[in-house]
């Protein structure tokens, strides 16, 4: 692990943070987190209303984007940019949950709107944070994985690859932006407490035993990534656990 500390605790007094799908859920729960901390929050979302609530609430500023179109994710980093002065800060977790378990049933359109999303938007959103933050000097990348991009989801396996592909490209993009003072990790919640789980499938978990993992937590975690300094790392978040790093199997070479 290659360590660019920001100090433990620290303010973020000064730090512009983009923040994608921050309308709700997650992304809105990092934004709060960050502002509370000093950060100036841009909020991305494609819900433009929802958007402008939150960034209104934390006095920071508003862009709607569609974060699975290059275009819109380059415009929406120069903006911040142009108005904030930089980006120190960009979680990207923007993301959609859609799929079956049977691949011979998921058509074409559902395949490109998931992969749209997780995969492509979160290749948008680093390459753009990278080139804001080397005009910066620095930064910190966190993407929104999950649990199912460590582990198999029989019941999503496109879903579950997309996450796999948000681990593999942060652990290795990690070391060679390490010369340029920019961490990247990939932050792995199990399941939680946001719309990205439809309301009526809530019921199903809790009648299950299945605990939801409060935005709130997630979010606290991300905090924690940045403010720690490390880099190349896969965060494993779990209901009432301490947030870990994931240890990979070394393969010997």
């Amino acid at each position: 692990m290659t360590d660019l500390s920001i100090p433990t605790g620290t303010t973020l007094a000064g730090k512009v943070a983009l923040i994608t799908g921050a309308a709700s859920g997650l992304g809105k729960a990092t934004a709060e987190k960050l502002a509370a901390h000093g950060a100036t929050v841009c909020v991305v979302d494609h819900d433009g209303p929802g958007a402008q609530h939150i960034a209104d609430t934390l006095d920071g500023i508003a862009i709607q984007a569609d974060c699975g179109d290059r275009t819109a994710v380059d415009a929406a980093f120069d903006r911040c940019t142009r108005e904030l002065g930089g980006v120190d800060i960009a979680h990207l977790n923007a993301g959609i949950s859609l799929g079956t378990a049977d691949l011979t049933e998921m058509t074409d359109e559902m395949y490109d709107k998931i992969m749209r999303i997780n995969v492509d938007g979160v290749f948008f959103g680093v390459r753009a944070a990278i080139r804001a933050m080397k005009l910066r000097g620095g930064g910190s990348i966190v993407a929104t994985s999950s649990l199912a991009g460590i582990s198999p989801v029989p019941f999503v396996p496109v879903y579950a690859g997309g996450k796999h592909f948000v681990v593999g490209l942060i652990r290795s993009l990690a070391p060679t932006l390490a010369v340029d003072n920019i961490t990247a990790n990939a932050v792995s919640p199990g399941l939680c407490d946001t719309n990205i789980i439809p309301p009526e499938s809530k019921p199903a978990f809790i009648e299950a035993g299945v605990p939801m993992i409060p935005a709130s937590q997630v979010a606290d975690a991300i905090y924690d990534i940045i403010t720690t300094g490390v880099t190349g790392e896969c965060w494993v978040v779990q209901h009432n656990r301490a947030t870990v790093p994931y240890v990979f199997t070394e393969i010997v070479r």
